[in-house]
């Protein structure tokens, strides 16, 4: 008789487990097509087919110039596919004690995308799938575009295997560890001696993505909320804001750039963490790091820290594996990862809503 593994189930199990994640350029030439893939995606530019398709041709070779200016900071190419391999070691090496996993990256824009790894993981032929998005919080411009062209690939190429799909995790508790040991860290450099304020600073969406129904900000702020509960310090100074803005259409706010400005008025010192990031790439390392760092001193704000991404800290990986060891075992083909529906009624495309019809609408999965 086979011997019993964690799961109970004989040792001969195999689980897949796909981290899904944006992908970034990896040479100079890979830039314009990168920015044509992310623009011609329906959950980014909500037009008719063919008129997203022109409409992306012509931002895409646009902004070509700009963000290749961008990446020639970072050698030419984005380390976000680096540290995602990095991340899916250190996740492999705690699902070690499951005997037969495997951790297979699905990148939205750039290789390896989903086609690719739809086919690798049907070559390893599992017994199960975990779909596990390296964004803690969801929303549809994210996790709901890549799980509906998972599902729609799978379906097409014949992949059999049951999946469960991880639909975010905003407090998830190793995610807010980590990112408070470090925010505590940058903050305990900083703050004596010298007012400092706390600026947790997120990927923005335009404000009727929001208005629409879509729970990101709500999201955010739990981990925001979650971070500052777990840094435990009295009389916190502390504030959320979004970055990244582009195009004419009004965004969330307040902006990242506002909240340097008014630190500056102030003359509050900023420990600045990347709230909704949990890899370097092009956005922390050149916005956040040279852009922000820049303007920060343009204001006169006394002293500019910026808290690195949690990557592959010990206690972010190991709820990585409590959530993989949990959608493995559980029942449906969604899991929230906080353990029971968190959004409110009016955040529509959240997962859990109108039993999950909208997410299954929206990112193409069977109820």
């Amino acid at each position: 008789m086979a011997k019993a593994n964690t799961f109970g189930e004989p040792d001969s199990l195999k689980l897949a487990v796909v981290l899904f994640n944006l992908g970034g350029p990896d040479k100079a030439s890979s830039v314009e097509p990168f920015l044509f893939n992310l623009f011609n995606d329906p959950a980014i530019i909500r037009l008719p087919g063919l008129l997203r398709w022109l409409v992306a041709k012509l931002i895409s070779r646009r902004r070509a110039p700009v963000a290749a200016e961008i990446y020639a900071h970072l050698g030419g190419g984005s380390p976000l596919l680096a540290n995602t391999e990095a991340q899916a070691t250190a996740l492999a090496e705690a699902l070690a004690d499951l005997g037969q996993v495997k951790i297979f990256l699905a990148m939205r824009y750039w290789h390896p995308m989903a086609p690719e790894t739809v086919k690798a993981v049907a070559a390893f032929a599992p017994d199960r799938v975990v779909l596990l998005p390296l964004y803690p919080q969801f929303s549809s411009t994210t996790t709901g575009s890549s799980l509906k062209q998972w599902n729609s690939l799978a379906a097409k190429l014949g992949l059999k295997a049951p999946a469960r799909a991880v639909c975010c995790y905003p407090s998830e508790a190793g995610l807010v560890a980590a990112m408070a040991d470090l925010v505590r860290d940058a903050y305990q450099k900083v703050s004596a001696g010298q007012p400092t304020r706390i600026l947790f600073s997120a990927h923005g969406l335009p404000e009727r993505v929001i208005e629409a129904g879509d729970p990101y900000q709500f999201q955010v702020e739990r981990t925001a909320e979650a971070v500052v509960a777990k840094l435990g310090i009295e009389d916190l100074d502390w504030s959320i804001c979004y970055q990244s803005r582009v195009g004419p259409l009004k965004w969330i706010g307040p902006s990242t750039d506002d909240e340097i400005r008014r630190a500056g008025t102030d003359g509050k010192a900023i420990v600045l963490s990347p709230i909704a990031f949990v890899s370097e790439h092009s956005e922390t390392l050149v916005e956040l790091d040279i852009e922000y760092r820049h303007l920060a001193n343009e204001v006169n704000v006394p002293r500019y820290e910026r808290v690195p991404t949690v990557s592959t800290a010990p206690d972010f990986i190991s709820g990585l594996a409590q959530l993989v060891r949990r959608a493995a075992t559980g029942e449906g083909k969604l899991m929230c990862g906080e353990g029971a529906p968190i959004c409110a009624a009016k955040l529509g495309l959240c997962p859990y809503r109108s039993g999950m019809n909208t997410l299954l609408a929206t990112a193409g999965l069977d109820a």
